[in-house]
């Protein structure tokens, strides 16, 4: 028995009596047609049984697959689950969703920390993040474009916010009230895997590698302004943005003798000063009264918990918006700066 004939982009614009483009347009291009349109066009596409244009055709004709792919530093376990990976992920897929392109996600980290097969098809780059080898950067296909996102790329347009402007206010901030011991929690900062105090001994990321390195900069000309010593005032890494983490090495600062215990910590993730929040707590130690927490991100969290935490808020959504704007050709190929925002929360009112 013959098997029946797979109803084509052409039958469907005959059928309903409009262009192939505007077919073409419904499933690829949605932003090129009337709302009211598309959804006739997908209605009696789907009543008829037609799927959509042939990708697979369309990439051997046009050279182009209408895929993007963002390159993440993490594996997709985390980044899906951290708030601010996740939110800048939305961003993109908006952006990518109202233009009919599909995105691909590519871990950095887990199966041997390279791309897979599948990356040769897409039409450009996101590279988000700090990548856990340069091999993997390498191995991405040539002359496709490629985008980063807080860390640079030679040659390639950036998507940055300005990491040391942002820690510089908020520690301003926190240091408006003098501190006693004040103590700075990094993320990633050590080339050496660090989980917990850093030492002469490490050695600290390049500047252009890591959004760690800007705002310890913008910490340490905020301490020195106002009299500190940054030589005198510990780090601490954290190696991972999780709790689980986190934990260890925050339990181990909180559980100095009080006279040893910093009275403020400048924290360079949110999911680091809410960490701190949770032990404290635990432990009795009041906040703000005995201890001071700033945190970085503005992820929602830290807002909707009390205490309410004092943190720089970042547009991660827009950070995404962004970077897919611009690997798509809708914004100039450069150096794109987004601005943050202060939010003066309870923990260091």
């Amino acid at each position: 028995m013959t098997p029946p004939r797979r109803m084509t982009l052409k039958d469907l614009a005959r059928e309903l009596g409009v262009s192939t483009a505007s077919i073409s347009n419904a499933f690829n291009r949605p932003d090129q047609l009337s709302p009211t349109l598309r959804e006739r066009i997908l209605s009696e596409a789907a009543r008829l049984g037609y799927s959509g244009p042939d990708a697979k055709a369309r990439s051997l004709r046009t050279g182009r697959s209408r895929i993007i792919a963002v390159v993440l530093a993490e594996s997709l376990t985390y980044s899906l689950n951290d708030a601010v990976a996740s939110e800048f992920l939305s961003g993109v897929a908006e952006v990518l969703d109202a233009h009919g392109h599909t995105l691909l996600l590519l871990p950095g980290r887990g199966h041997d920390s390279q791309p897979a097969g599948s990356a040769n098809i897409a039409d450009g780059f996101i590279v988000y993040g700090l990548m856990p080898n340069n091999q993997l950067l390498n191995r991405l296909p040539a002359q496709r474009p490629i985008v980063s996102v807080d860390f640079d790329v030679d040659d390639c347009p950036t998507v940055h916010i300005d990491d040391s402007e942002a820690s510089y206010h908020i520690a301003c901030h926190a240091l408006k009230q003098q501190p006693r011991r004040p103590a700075i929690i990094n993320l990633r900062l050590t080339k050496e895997a660090c989980n917990g105090r850093v030492t002469p001994e490490h050695t600290l990321l390049p500047n252009t590698s890591t959004i760690s390195r800007a705002r310890l900069e913008g910490f340490h000309t905020a301490l020195s302004e106002h009299g500190v010593d940054t030589q005198q005032v510990p780090l601490w890494n954290i190696e991972e943005n999780t709790f689980e983490v986190c934990g260890p090495v925050l339990a181990e600062l909180l559980d100095q003798p009080e006279h040893q215990r910093p009275d403020l910590l400048l924290c360079m993730s949110d999911r680091i000063a809410l960490t701190a929040l949770t032990l404290a707590e635990q432990r009795g130690i009041r906040v703000p009264e005995d201890l001071r927490i700033t945190g970085f991100d503005g992820i929602a969290e830290g807002q909707y918990r009390a205490p309410r935490l004092t943190t720089v808020r970042q547009d991660s959504e827009g950070k995404g918006r962004v970077a897919a704007q611009m690997i798509l050709g809708l914004l100039p190929a450069e150096q794109q700066l987004l601005k943050t925002e202060l939010l003066l929360g309870d923990t260091c009112p």
